[in-house]
């Protein structure tokens, strides 16, 4: 297991991966990857027990992970690669022509980790339910784990998976909605307010846990190790996690409109230089 200050510095580092990714191709989506940072950091370093060197689209025997809001490409792609599955060496290729690693996450390319394609949003609940069912019918006992953004919930299809999770007693799955409060027109209140997220979830029937500190690393594993132990009751669990889009780079943060923008080579340097190299960059 790791010490939460290797995992500050596994974060790190993912947070300069995701600035020259996105600089480098002047495209891609940093507000809503470095507010998952932390996130993806503990569920993968810290929660999922997995094996990265022998990935299989089954999953069998162990937990599994949908990303939903596959814009965040950027911080599922640098979490998969120095969490083993594919060499860090390859996020020099993001977005680029022929390359396996695209601003939306596909499978056609068979890139190791990636489960589903994420292009279209409100898809990843229904796929997850369908991995989370396969692996009762073939009595493994691991779990399966979501993310989806706040914005995303907006699309429809999402509330149907939802009422299916609970009225099939999907109770091994455990999905995380990202609560930034804002996505690329403005914040969600301002384009389509969806109420009482925590209220709508209960009606629906799920467990939910809400975790404000959603980019403290300490705050987060001890809520997901809570989820867990909610697990097996009949019940689909979810966490509303709050966190800050553009988390750790000042001028990002507390508005949408690094949603979707690239830095600059002035906007780069000053990024870098709040988070100094951990790991070694690619």
């Amino acid at each position: 297991m790791a010490t939460t200050q290797e995992l500050k510095d596994f974060s790190q580092q993912v947070r300069r991966d995701i600035l020259r990714m996105v600089h480098a191709v002047n495209s891609g989506h940093p507000g809503g990857s470095l507010g998952c940072n932390e996130f993806l950091t503990v569920l993968y370093q810290e929660i999922m027990e997995y094996t990265s060197d022998s990935f299989d689209m089954d999953g069998k025997n162990e937990d599994v992970f949908f990303l939903s809001n596959g814009h965040i490409s950027p911080v599922f792609y640098s979490v998969l690669a120095r969490s083993g599955y594919f060499s860090v060496s390859e996020l020099a290729t993001f977005r680029k022509l022929n390359s396996r690693l695209q601003g939306h996450p596909t499978t056609h390319e068979g890139l190791e980790g990636v489960r589903m394609a994420s292009g279209s949003l409100g898809q990843g609940m229904s796929v997850a339910l369908g991995a989370a069912q396969a692996k009762k019918l073939n009595g493994d006992s691991k779990l399966v784990y979501t993310l989806h953004g706040d914005g995303e919930l907006q699309e429809g299809q999402n509330w149907e998976a939802i009422m299916y999770a609970s009225a099939k007693k999907v109770d091994n799955l455990i999905a995380t909605v990202d609560l930034n409060f804002k996505q690329i027109d403005g914040t969600t209140e301002e384009v389509l307010a969806m109420g009482d997220l925590k209220a709508k979830f209960e009606a629906f029937g799920w467990i939910i846990l809400e975790e404000k500190k959603g980019n403290d690393i300490e705050a987060i594993i001890a809520t997901i190790k809570k989820a867990q132990g909610l697990t097996g009751n009949q019940k689909p669990v979810c966490i509303l996690l709050y966190t800050e889009m553009g988390n750790g780079v000042d001028y990002m943060m507390h508005t949408h409109a690094w949603h979707g923008k690239a830095p600059n080579d002035a906007q780069l340097e000053d990024a870098l230089t709040q988070n100094p190299e951990t790991l070694g960059d690619y």
